[in-house]
C-alpha cells in the first residue's frame, strides 16, 4: 500500500509540471530579458600620431678633429719651455725653443755678404749709365745679388724654426723631452689636440651603409658622463668598407664648450636615419601574429573589427603602424584570447605601458 502511494504522488508532480508555460518576457537563452547577448568585456587603448625615429645603434669613441705630436725641424738642444702640459693654446704659440746661437751667427755673416752684394749690384749699374761696364758684368752683379738673399733667407727661416709653435689651437698633452736634451727631427716634443669641436667615431654594419650621409643627427652618452645625452652631426662616411668586421666608419662633429669630452672616451651612440612625426603608434600588445601576418582587432559600432596591419620600428611596449590602423582609433590589447571578427564588445579604454613621448625612438 506504502509503495502504491508514492507512485501517485510522483505521477501528480509530473502533470502539474507538465501543465506550467512560461511567462511572456520571460528569462530566454538570448540573456536578461530576452534581449540581444551582452558584448565581451575588452580593454583597448588609441592609437597614436607620434614622432618616430629610426636609429642605428652602434658604440664607438671621442676623437680629436685635429691631434699630432709634435717634432722640431731644427736639430739642436732644448733651451726653454714656454708653455705647461694641460694648457689651452692659440694657433700660433711659442711652445718649445732650441738653441739658436750657431744660426744667429750665420745668419748675421748671410747678412752681410748680402749687404755687400747688393752694394756691387748698385756700383755696377752706376757704371753701365757711365758705359764704363758691360751688360755681362750687370748680370753677374744681379745673380750674385739674388743668390745672396736667397741664402739669407734660407737661414733666417731655419733661425726663425728654432722657436716651435702651435700649428692649431688645443690643448698641450704630454711632454716627451727635458730641458737639455739634444733633439732632431725624429724627436717627439709634445702632443697637441684640439678641444672644441670634437668627434664621435662610431662604426655602422654595412647594411646601412645607403641609410648614412652627412648632416644625419647622432646622439649619444659617455661612459665617463652619466646621465648626460650629446648631439652631433655627422661629417664623415667613410666610402670604403672596413674587414673583417665588414663595418663602415662615420664620424659627427660635436660641440665640447665644457670641455668634458676628452680623446678616447667610450661612448654609445644612436644614429638617427629618418625621422616621421605623424606615425601611428599602438601598444605591443595589440599586435595578433597569425600565420606569418600581423593583425589588430579595432573596435568599430562596439563590435572587434580584425585588421590586417602592417608594422614599422619598435620601441619599449610600442610599435608604429605603417598600414591598416589610423591616429585616434581603438585598438583591443586586453581580451584578446576569445575575440573574433565581428564579436559585440564592451570597450573600457586604458593606458598601456604608458604614453609614447615625443621623439619616440626606435632602433633597428
Amino acid at each position: 500500500m506504502r509503495g502504491t502511494w508514492v507512485s501517485i504522488v510522483a505521477v501528480a508532480l509530473l502533470a502539474g509540471g507538465a501543465c506550467k508555460k512560461p511567462k511572456a518576457g520571460g528569462a530566454g537563452a538570448g540573456g536578461p530579458g530576452g534581449g540581444a547577448p551582452m558584448g565581451m568585456p575588452v580593454e583597448v587603448a588609441v592609437a597614436r600620431a607620434d614622432t618616430v625615429r629610426d636609429e642605428i645603434p652602434s658604440t664607438g669613441q671621442i676623437e680629436a678633429m685635429q691631434s699630432i705630436d709634435l717634432h722640431p725641424e731644427i736639430e739642436g738642444r732644448i733651451t726653454a719651455f714656454l708653455v705647461n702640459e694641460g694648457q689651452e693654446v692659440a694657433q700660433g704659440t711659442p711652445l718649445f725653443k732650441v738653441d739658436d746661437a750657431q744660426l744667429q751667427a750665420q745668419v748675421a755673416q748671410l747678412a752681410a755678404q748680402r749687404d755687400v752684394a747688393q752694394q756691387d749690384l748698385a756700383r755696377t749699374k752706376s757704371l753701365m749709365q757711365q758705359n764704363a761696364s758691360s751688360a755681362a758684368d750687370l748680370e753677374r752683379a744681379e745673380a750674385t745679388a739674388r743668390s745672396a738673399q736667397a741664402a739669407y733667407d734660407l737661414q733666417r727661416i731655419r733661425l726663425d724654426r728654432t722657436t716651435v709653435t702651435a700649428p692649431f689651437a688645443g690643448v698641450v698633452g704630454q711632454r716627451y723631452v727635458s730641458l737639455g736634451d739634444y733633439v732632431t727631427s725624429a724627436t717627439r716634443l709634445v702632443s697637441l689636440q684640439t678641444v672644441n669641436p670634437q668627434r664621435a667615431v662610431v662604426q655602422i654594419p654595412e647594411r646601412f651603409a645607403e641609410n648614412v650621409h652627412r648632416g644625419q643627427i647622432v646622439e649619444f652618452n659617455v661612459a665617463a658622463l652619466p646621465g648626460r645625452t650629446f648631439t652631433g652631426v655627422v661629417d664623415f662616411v667613410d666610402p670604403v668598407v672596413q674587414l673583417p668586421g665588414r663595418t663602415v666608419l662615420v664620424k659627427a662633429r660635436v660641440p665640447n664648450e665644457s670641455r668634458r669630452l676628452l680623446p678616447g672616451m667610450f661612448v654609445e651612440a644612436h644614429l638617427v636615419t629618418a625621422v616621421r612625426p605623424n606615425a601611428v603608434v599602438v601598444p605591443e600588445e595589440a599586435v595578433v601574429p597569425t600565420e606569418g601576418a600581423t593583425f589588430v582587432y579595432v573596435v568599430v559600432d562596439a563590435k572587434a573589427k580584425r585588421r590586417q596591419v602592417d608594422l614599422g620600428v619598435r620601441t619599449p611596449g610600442f610599435v608604429e603602424v605603417t598600414r591598416g590602423v589610423a591616429a585616434g582609433e581603438q585598438v583591443v590589447v586586453g581580451g584578446l584570447a576569445m575575440l573574433a571578427d565581428g564579436m559585440p564588445v564592451m570597450a573600457r579604454v586604458v593606458e598601456r605601458g604608458g604614453v609614447p613621448g615625443a621623439d619616440t625612438a626606435a632602433r633597428h
